[in-house]
């Protein structure tokens, strides 16, 4: 059996990692790089819990718990480590709480700490440019493929329901089944199939060098800004990076994944409310300033598992802030659904025929 997946991220270098640890042939798509898009410019925050109560809970679970594990099974490092979290707030000007000592030593006074929300034992991080890399390697050392090509159709059995490859320009690559992980960039696949409409939320974001100067505290803090509340939220990772991110938006998602380019008056905002939060964050200790599309769905949940009216077409996207915590299980689901056809996890609340599909037509008006 050969299965085809589009897309290099996270999704799509996990899906593949499971997909040859049953054996089965494996060809990865990928128009750009592996980890070109928000694969590479995510934050890398893991929560065993933090989805209880919602349909995710059991994925996130069974995610988290996978991420501790693959250390141990693939080789390289992407950064791995457990973490505490904790929310809070920045006194705004005027507030006596503005001139107060943190109760973290590394951040700036009027940094107020609230509450742990998360212990080492509920929270981890990973580098997710290097995660991504790390799986997908693994997944060519097993004997997959890895090709590069923008694909512009799914081909298809005389019957027109089932899919047998996908059309790259300049040919056909033949599979048994076809995987659609692309990203917000999936959206484009609605041309050929029956899907529901996938949106880009973008985060801009701000990589410093910290060094060993910032412990593994990750913070979740509110920011008055003209009036209005913005949550800010910081990652130290172990490779001594820390990333802040702030300020989403709804943008135009661009065609191509390399053009996505950051907001630069967000950007802006962003450096000044970073520079608040600690002495640590300079603007020469700068590494990158960019921006990420996430995938989102009408409903806030992904989209994962066989698509409507299709035969041997599968999907795996919309996992909008957890893509990089809930990969791993949702490649062990997807490897699972497609050599043995049932699946540990429940995947029924991401069947993507739970929403409308996408009108096709909408994609050609732009």
């Amino acid at each position: 059996m050969r299965v085809v997946i589009c897309g290099g991220g996270v999704i799509g270098a996990c899906i593949a990692w499971f997909l040859r640890r049953r054996a089965i042939d494996v060809i990865v798509v990928e128009r750009t790089e592996v980890a070109a898009a928000a694969s590479g410019k995510a934050g890398g925050f893991l929560a065993r819990d933090w989805c209880a109560g919602t349909p995710l809970d059991a994925l996130a679970r069974r995610s988290f718990a996978l991420h501790a594990q693959l250390p141990g099974e693939i080789a390289g490092d992407w950064g791995y480590r457990s973490m505490t979290a904790y929310s809070g707030f920045v006194a705004p000007d005027g507030d006596a709480r503005r001139t107060l000592p943190s109760a973290l030593g590394w951040l700036a006074n009027g940094v107020v700490i609230a509450q742990r929300i998360g212990t080492r034992e509920t929270t981890a991080i990973v580098h997710p440019r290097k995660f991504t890399s790390c799986v997908m390697d693994a997944a060519l050392a097993q004997g997959a493929q890895l090709r590069r090509g923008r694909i512009t159709g799914i081909a298809r059995d005389a019957d027109g329901t089932t899919a047998r490859g996908v059309e790259v320009e300049g040919g056909v690559i033949e599979a048994d089944a076809v995987v659609i992980a692309m990203g917000p960039w999936s959206l484009l696949a609605a041309q050929w199939m029956s899907l529901p409409a996938v949106y880009g939320q973008r985060s801009p974001s701000i990589v410093y060098d910290t060094g060993t100067d910032v412990p593994a505290d990750a913070l979740f803090l509110e920011y008055e800004d003209d009036g209005g509340a913005i949550s800010i939220e910081v990652f130290p990772r172990a490779d001594g990076s820390t990333h802040i991110t702030a300020l989403s938006d709804i943008a135009p998602l661009p065609l191509d994944p390399a053009a996505v380019t950051p907001d630069e008056d967000a950007i802006a905002r962003l450096r000044a409310m970073s520079e608040r939060l600690s002495p640590l964050f300079r603007p020469e200790r700068i590494l990158a300033q960019q921006a990420c599309f996430r995938p989102v769905t009408q409903d806030g949940l992904p989209l994962i598992g066989k698509v409507p009216q299709s035969q041997a077409l599968y999907v795996a996207t919309g996992h909008n802030v957890w893509g990089i915590l809930n990969a791993p299980a949702t490649g062990e689901a997807l490897a699972q659904l497609i050599g043995e056809g049932a699946t540990q996890i429940d995947l029924s609340p991401f069947d993507p025929a739970r929403l409308a599909p996408l009108d096709p037509s909408l994609l050609h008006a732009h």
